[in-house]
């Protein structure tokens, strides 16, 4: 297939089990008109792009392709989800130093073809890498609400997805979100919590379920342990990660100004150090376009806080 004019071009870095389900939920949103997949090794993603393409009679033209970095020049977005996995004996700063530098080194790459691609970055520990890509991209000229991480958006999914079941009601009626660190520091916040506009605990009493500390301390030790009882039992997360960063590109590709709590520059609020991190954030065509610096409960901004110095001690073991 050609490449045709007006297109919604989507460059995935890293063909690995995140990668590899967010190409598929990808096609089968039809969010896209290109996708590309690159990776180190060409022949796994060009079985991928074949997989994939196999089902395109089932669900919509689109051109999916194994590609390299030169075709990131005109792509929409880059989507970042490649990085070093853990090896024996290596401890986690080494891995946070290595995985930092494959973060710089893409996206050098990416922008050196001349594109000004609004750049996503999934890669764990996400706060920290897309500090560290952030830091690259603004030194080449992209500003900098185009650079910015999924964060917390598949953590507020997941507590989203408990207040729904306690509740009785359609998940898609609750609000609720995490900010801070994608990571054991996050933060739920519970004061903002509704189900369409009824508070949260008017919404469980219904159900006969009391919010107190001890379903709130439950329920976020639930968020935070989420991937590991999922990696506990099927050895990695993907499919869900994989939904999570559709709805970020729809909200890019569709100017849809969503409010979403990704992870972007958090300098100077809330009395936050130099760190990225999950915030209520509009996104749309122009990325991370506006973060809104809502009013938390006391015990919630010291938490955020707490969080923040969490990621900032991340990030100058990496200096």
């Amino acid at each position: 297939m050609q490449e045709r004019p007006h297109s919604k071009k989507i460059a995935i870095v890293g063909m690995g089990n995140v990668g590899a389900a967010f190409a598929y939920a990808l096609m089968l949103r039809r969010l896209a008109t290109d996708i590309v997949l690159i990776d180190l090794d060409r022949k796994r993603a060009e079985g991928e792009a074949l997989d994939l393409r196999h089902g395109l009679p089932l669900v919509g033209p689109m051109n999916v392709f194994a590609g390299d970095y030169a075709d990131c020049a005109d792509a929409a977005m880059v989507v970042i989800t490649a990085g070093a996995n853990q090896k024996p004996g290596q401890t986690r700063l080494e891995l946070l130093k290595q995985n930092a530098g494959i973060t710089a080194d893409i996206v050098r790459r990416v922008l050196e073809q001349g594109g000004k691609p609004i750049l996503l970055m999934t890669t764990n520990p996400v706060d920290v890498l897309t500090r560290a890509a952030l830091d690259v991209a603004g030194s080449m000229g992209l500003p900098p609400g185009r650079v910015f991480g999924s964060g917390t958006v598949l953590d507020s999914s997941r507590l989203r997805h408990l207040l729904a079941e306690a509740a009785g009601v359609d998940p898609r009626g609750v609000h609720a979100a995490v900010l801070g660190e994608h990571g054991d520091s996050e933060v739920c916040v519970w004061s903002r919590a509704n189900v369409s506009g009824i508070p949260l605990a008017e919404a469980l009493a219904l159900r006969g379920v009391v919010l107190d500390n001890g379903f709130r301390e439950r329920a976020a030790t639930d968020v935070r342990r989420a991937a590991y009882e999922i990696i506990n039992r099927k050895g990695y997360t993907n499919t869900a990660i994989g939904v999570a960063l559709c709805r970020i590109v729809e909200a890019v590709l569709g100017d849809q100004k969503s409010v979403l709590t990704v992870s972007t520059d958090a300098e100077g609020r809330y009395g936050l150090p130099r760190v990225c991190m999950s915030l209520p954030c509009v996104v749309g065509a122009g990325g991370v376009e506006k973060v809104i610096d809502a009013p938390l409960a006391p015990e919630e901004e010291a938490a955020l806080r707490a969080s923040g110095e969490v990621l900032f001690a991340s990030c100058r073991s990496l200096l």
